[in-house]
């Protein structure tokens, strides 16, 4: 015979799961100091600027 399953306790323990997934993804973008938030951006604006330096400019004719 099949085994009987509730399908609210199903649904609960998937709503858990991806609660606890997505935690842990908030525990890694907050959870970082202050001097790791800049450095960051400053990383991330830094390399922005070499990839804007990379680009090539094509002319416009008017």
């Amino acid at each position: 015979m099949a085994e009987i399953i509730n399908l609210n306790r199903v649904r609960k323990a998937r709503a858990k799961s991806e609660d606890k997934t997505r935690a842990a993804a908030n525990r890694v973008v907050h959870g970082r100091s202050k001097a790791e938030k800049q450095a960051a951006r400053t990383e991330q604006e830094r390399a922005e600027r070499r990839l804007d330096a990379q680009k090539r400019e094509t002319p416009t004719e008017d």
